[in-house]
């Protein structure tokens, strides 16, 4: 059975579920800590978080440039994104400064990837599995 993965539709899907986490869940649940639980600020889970982003990221878009498009474009955006994204974990007191526009450019990389690879007329591992 062939399944398909469309790895940039992926990479958009974790880095808004990044955002979401860390721009709305604050919001909603103020008083986890106070109940026991803290998923807001908890480093193992906000570093796996980025890790993943970083895995899927490098797997789509360098594939998407070896394989099909050689267009550095996503890749600039992607590492910039990427990096604002490690910039908000190690300075926190910014995290919403740096967390808008890093998953805004990560989502801009994985959507100029998959245009790329679209229209060089493809049918790419990196979005088949």
């Amino acid at each position: 059975m062939n399944h398909k993965i469309n790895w940039d539709g992926l990479g958009v899907t974790t880095s808004v579920l990044c955002a979401i986490h860390c721009a709305v869940l604050p919001l909603l649940f103020t008083s986890l800590p106070f109940l026991g639980g803290d998923i807001i600020h908890n480093d193992f889970f906000e570093w796996s978080m980025i890790f993943l982003a970083f895995i899927i990221g490098v797997y789509a878009l360098g594939h998407g440039y070896l394989k099909h498009h050689r267009q550095i474009l996503p890749l600039v955006f992607f590492c910039v994104g990427f990096g604002m994204l490690v910039a908000k974990e190690i300075f926190n007191e910014y995290e919403l400064t740096f967390l808008f526009p890093a998953v805004l450019l990560i989502i801009t990389a994985h959507f100029f990837n998959y245009r790329f690879c679209k229209k060089s007329r493809c049918s790419s591992p990196a979005h088949q599995h």
